[in-house]
């Protein structure tokens, strides 16, 4: 009953969180035009994105830069979801392997918002079970803040009580950073795996992300 509960409290925070991105919707513009609205993505009338540092799944410290080095698609989750994540995370490896069909190489990004939990080897097993060009990344607390807030995503977790299987309210969007330009849009978890593969094309075609 209280994991149940919790899930309940994660989906109405959650609901409340995505209502407030949305009254923050503006467009993104590139060479004058409107490109996230004209491809359906998400755009923050505030700045999202910018350099973090984090532990990768084989142990080692890198930046953003490092990480970013092409069209990625980053979400922020935790290993020990019970539902939420996993689907996001399967639905992003849908959408990565159409736009390889298509010619498109997009990165799929997982980073833990729950760093007690999710060690490098944790974060390893989860992304190689997803899809295996799927970059996990962890850290240390302040790390993992810092890159949340850089994205301005939203955790809190339910470690409170002494409970191994506590869970994690987050933010479930999903962003598009593209190595040049940063931050690109995001979208909903709404959306199928083709729906957004479809609505990432359209936005690396139009600014010439598509190679």
């Amino acid at each position: 009953m209280q994991t149940r509960a919790y899930a309940i409290l994660a989906g109405a925070l959650t609901a409340s969180l995505l209502a407030a991105l949305g009254g923050l919707v503006a467009v993104q513009r590139f060479g004058g035009t409107n490109v996230a609205a004209d491809c359906g993505a998400g755009a923050s009338a505030g700045d999202i994105g910018g350099d973090f540092t984090l532990v990768s799944e084989t142990g080692e410290t890198v930046s953003s830069a490092q990480v970013i080095d092409r069209p990625s698609l980053i979400y922020f989750g935790y290993t020990f979801c019970p539902d939420v994540c996993p689907l996001d995370t399967v639905r992003n490896a849908e959408a990565v392997d159409i736009l390889a069909e298509r010619g498109l190489d997009v990165q799929p990004v997982f980073i833990s918002i729950d760093p007690a939990r999710d060690t490098p080897e944790v974060v390893d097993a989860f992304t190689a079970n997803i899809h295996p060009d799927m970059l996990g990344l962890t850290g240390s607390p302040e790390q993992v803040k810092a890159a949340s807030q850089a994205y301005r995503t939203y955790y809190n977790a339910h470690d409170d009580e002494d409970d191994e299987f506590y869970l994690v309210d987050h933010t479930t969007l999903t962003y598009l950073t593209l190595p040049e330009r940063g931050f690109s849009g995001f979208f909903r978890r709404e959306l199928s795996g083709e729906q957004l593969a479809d609505r990432v094309e359209c936005v690396l075609r139009a600014t010439g992300a598509s190679g």
